[in-house]
């Protein structure tokens, strides 16, 4: 899952993306509204964190602007406001979800996780498929009832490739879900992931190479 991070408070911003990434998803972090505009014009995202009071373009100007438009991300909004009309405004704005600050990081992972949910086709909160189990929540997998170790970049394109239930899902793609805006789009980390996911996966192999398309397993 992408996920953008919009906080003007960088230290927070900080926490939170380093936070997110532990679970495995691709973060991109930017702190005002008009770089957040701008990312979003060029990057599919699944969910975007919003806090509401940012400089340059205001959080509800974000907010209006993307729940108006033909983008699939998902807002969880952020503000310190506890109260109900302010709650009430900004999920009118078109948000989602929504958030008071001080809140719980596990609370966030959790909302998180359901607006992706909301913003991909329905798939079932475990995947399964040729031996495999993959539990999102509980990030652990399984390949005929025994347990695999393994790290969080290995683990999402597990996840991404299970999601796809059974097509094709190129590395350009990968790169894009599984990593984040920062990586150099020559790279050979997806391939070298994949040996070392086979590796880990063992025989008979089920993850299959796609000659000119991409990944996906059988």
């Amino acid at each position: 899952m992408r996920v953008l991070v919009v906080e003007d408070e960088e230290m927070l911003a900080a926490a939170l993306a380093e936070g997110l990434r532990q679970e495995a998803f691709a973060v991109d972090v930017v702190y005002d509204g008009e770089a957040a505009l701008e990312r979003l014009a060029v990057n599919e995202y699944d969910v975007m964190v919003l806090d509401r009071d940012l400089p340059k373009v205001h959080g509800d100007v974000v907010c209006g602007r993307v729940a108006g438009s033909e983008a699939g991300v998902r807002i969880l909004m952020l503000t310190v406001s506890t109260t109900v009309a302010e709650r009430v405004a900004g999920l009118n704005l078109g948000a989602d979800d929504y958030l008071a600050k001080p809140f719980a990081f596990a609370e966030l992972v959790a909302r998180i996780r359901a607006l992706g949910r909301r913003a991909r086709a329905a798939t079932p909160p475990v995947l399964e498929r040729a031996g495999l189990r993959l539990d999102p929540h509980l990030r652990e997998t399984h390949r005929d009832g025994r347990y695999i170790a393994l790290s969080r970049k290995e683990f999402a394109v597990l996840e991404e490739l299970l999601r796809a239930q059974g097509a094709p899902v190129s590395a350009e793609m990968l790169l894009e879900r599984v990593w984040d805006e920062n990586i150099d789009p020559f790279t050979t980390i997806v391939r070298v992931t994949i040996r070392s996911l086979r590796r880990k996966l063992g025989d008979p192999g089920v993850v299959e190479t796609v000659t000119g398309v991409g990944y996906r397993v059988r």
